[in-house]
């Protein structure tokens, strides 16, 4: 599976947990306590989660006296913050009420019998008319239950600095056609602008799913009809051109050193340092990456100001392999509050979801927190959409968005990939090895339910 840190090591990674107001120890026999657990981000100074949390926090205790919410900010690699929170569910003693998950680990938290089903609750809940079809569907189990909440979406594409481009003689507006045009305009970079990084996809181990997805997968559902699983055959498909393709496009980026140094790219604060200090320090010309980025920038909050940064960056689509058809490729994904099955508290539970997905407090973290709505009258109001820069663009992306297979193997089958692609990145294996050592793996993962598809 995932690489995992010691027990130890990943405890030390959790902010001491605090409540908003003296509510004794906060421990599963406290009927008044409803305990919340979430991913504080790796960079100390981004406060845009905590802050929205706090914010929520406060407004339920005002609504529901008597009643306190102990929070538990885990400060933690998004990996080592999956592997921490699976631990917590696993037990009365530790298990919150209410847990942030990332929806790629819905089906394997319920599979390992982690998480409650809501469906009681959501049938009589209003709101949830308003939540897109989409969104609603990755927070579903294979037995048909809803298990978590989304909050909001995320789509991914191409950021670019413009003052960059223009030192190299690129176009301001920018809309790569192809692959090669892509890494064309990194080797433009590369000759015309010296001491810039030219072009970051994530990638390795380190990363999880920041590679795995916004970095592999990218790639991959641009090559055409190839993918990671066939629904109708209901098997994982192994020996395709394209997860080669996709390899030797990460081949090409890291031997021409048009990436950062492998060192830096298969570190796990990858993700910290391109938006904390490679795009404000205009030290990168181009990065794959999600449409959240500007909540880093942002004054309040952010943790890293930079006022400048709409009028820096571009954005355009991440395009196809060879200009095929829709021309533009992104991947969709986003996170619930969920209830753990030991939770001691769930109808508390219940109802601090509802407030964190009231429709004011959905729209609050949406413009916090630079997220693609996924409720349609967060969607069409106007703060919405004038909220950060870019939104629109981003929100545009949805309708070629792809997703993750919504499986209980699909995080086994990530790490496997992210294997793959540190073995590319750091030269240990050519792409066509790599390919070839996941296909021998996937086998292993999935009981031999897998498709050939050259």
């Amino acid at each position: 599976m995932r690489p995992t840190a010691p027990l130890m090591l990943l405890a030390a990674t959790v902010v001491a947990a605090g409540t908003l107001t003296a509510c004794g120890s906060g421990s599963g026999s406290d009927t008044g306590t409803v305990k919340v657990a979430f991913i504080k981000d790796t960079n100390g100074k981004v406060t845009v989660r905590d802050d929205y949390v706090r914010l929520v926090a406060r407004q339920f205790e005002k609504e529901h006296p008597g009643k306190k919410v102990r929070l538990i900010p885990i400060q933690a690699s998004e990996n080592d913050y999956y592997t921490k929170i699976q631990q917590m569910m696993r037990s009365p003693r530790t298990a919150p009420d209410v847990v942030y998950e990332d929806t790629f680990l819905v089906n394997s938290d319920i599979t390992a019998g982690l998480l409650r089903p809501l469906d009681l609750y959501l049938r009589t809940w209003d709101d949830w008319r308003q939540f897109q079809p989409a969104a609603k569907a990755a927070a579903k189990g294979q037995d048909g239950r809803t298990y978590g909440v989304p909050d909001g979406t995320d789509t991914r594409g191409l950021w670019f600095n413009k003052k960059i481009f223009k030192k190299a003689g690129l176009p301001a507006d920018w809309r790569p056609r192809t692959w090669d045009e892509v890494l064309d305009a990194a080797r433009t970079v590369q000759r015309k602008v010296p001491g810039v990084i030219p072009l970051n996809v994530f990638t390795g181990k380190g990363a999880g799913e920041a590679a795995v997805m916004q970095g592999f997968e990218m790639l991959l559902y641009g090559t055409g009809e190839h993918q990671l699983y066939d629904p109708g055959a209901k098997k994982w498909v192994t020996g395709t051109r394209g997860f080669r393709d996709s390899l030797t496009f990460l081949d090409t980026v890291y031997k021409e050193r048009l990436g950062p140094d492998v060192s830096d790219a298969l570190s796990p604060n990858i993700q910290t340092n391109v938006a904390a200090e490679l795009l404000p320090e205009e030290k990168l010309a181009i990065d794959l990456d999600g449409s959240w980025l500007g909540q880093q920038w942002q004054k309040t909050g952010g943790g890293n100001p930079w006022p400048e940064w709409s009028a820096t960056l571009g954005q355009a689509p991440f395009p196809t392999q060879h200009g095929a058809p829709p021309g533009k490729v992104s991947l969709a994904g986003g996170w619930t509050w969920s209830v753990p099955r030991k939770a001691q508290q769930p109808d508390l539970a219940w109802k601090l979801i509802e407030t964190f997905q009231s429709k004011p407090n959905a729209l609050e973290w949406c413009v916090r927190g630079a997220q693609i709505a996924v409720r349609k009258d967060v969607a069409a109001d106007p703060r919405y959409r004038t909220s950060v820069p870019g939104i629109g663009f981003f929100t545009g992306l949805v309708g070629v968005s792809r997703y993750r297979p919504a499986l209980p193997e699909y995080p086994r089958v990530a790490a496997a990939i992210g294997e793959a692609m540190e073995a590319v990145t750091a030269d240990d294996a050519s792409p066509d090895k790599a390919a070839a050592d996941y296909d021998t793996t996937l086998k292993s993962l999935v009981g031999g339910r897998t498709v050939a598809k050259p």
